[in-house]
């Protein structure tokens, strides 16, 4: 594993997210808005509106993940906020809350092409426990996908697997579908 730091997405490293994640915005111009739009909204807004919106949230003084670093170059995502902040889960008919306890929810992983198959993503996940702990959560959730075979295309890996996060400390809490797991890390 490359020696990484992690650090919080502030508006001054908001220059190595947009190098991150390049012009098309990360997975079909997400730019990280996925779980905080309605579905018809995304859709309209993919590419430089989702990126526009995406950069108003951190403008704001919001943290909204944790960029991975080797060196100066950020190299790997991972969104982590509190679950209330990501309304598209709220609405799930999938993954929607299993109860009322204040969760911290791990939504999105992304690893720069020539980085994957390092431990970035495995880096990330611990640096985002670490990082809720830091502000006073103490429980972490995950949706990673359950993979049918093998391996995951990118595009269905991007919120992690259960490997992934199993080898963080996260146990199973509920299996809404064949193919999505509900994931909790407590923290003491």
């Amino acid at each position: 594993m490359p020696k990484l730091i992690y650090m919080p997405l502030t508006p001054d490293r908001w220059p190595d997210l947009e190098a991150l994640f390049g012009s098309k915005g990360a997975y079909g111009g997400c730019w990280c808005m996925w779980w905080r739009l309605k579905r018809s909204e995304f859709e309209k807004g993919q590419g430089e509106s989702n990126r526009k919106a995406f950069r108003k949230i951190v403008k704001k003084g919001k943290e909204p993940g944790l960029l991975a670093y080797d060196g100066n170059q950020a190299v790997g995502w991972c969104a982590v906020a509190p679950r209330d902040e990501y309304s598209t889960i709220r609405r799930s008919r999938i993954i929607r809350p299993i109860d009322d306890k204040p969760v911290w929810s791990v939504v999105c992983l992304y690893v720069a092409r020539g980085q994957r198959g390092r431990g970035v993503a495995r880096g990330l996940v611990r640096a985002a426990v670490r990082y809720v702990r830091e502000h006073g959560g103490w429980i972490v959730e995950a949706y990673p996908t359950v993979p049918r075979t093998g391996h995951l295309p990118e595009m269905s890996a991007f919120m992690g697997t259960p490997d992934l996060f199993a080898s963080a400390g996260f146990r199973e809490v509920a299996r809404p579908s064949e193919a999505r797991m509900i994931m909790r890390k407590y923290i003491r």
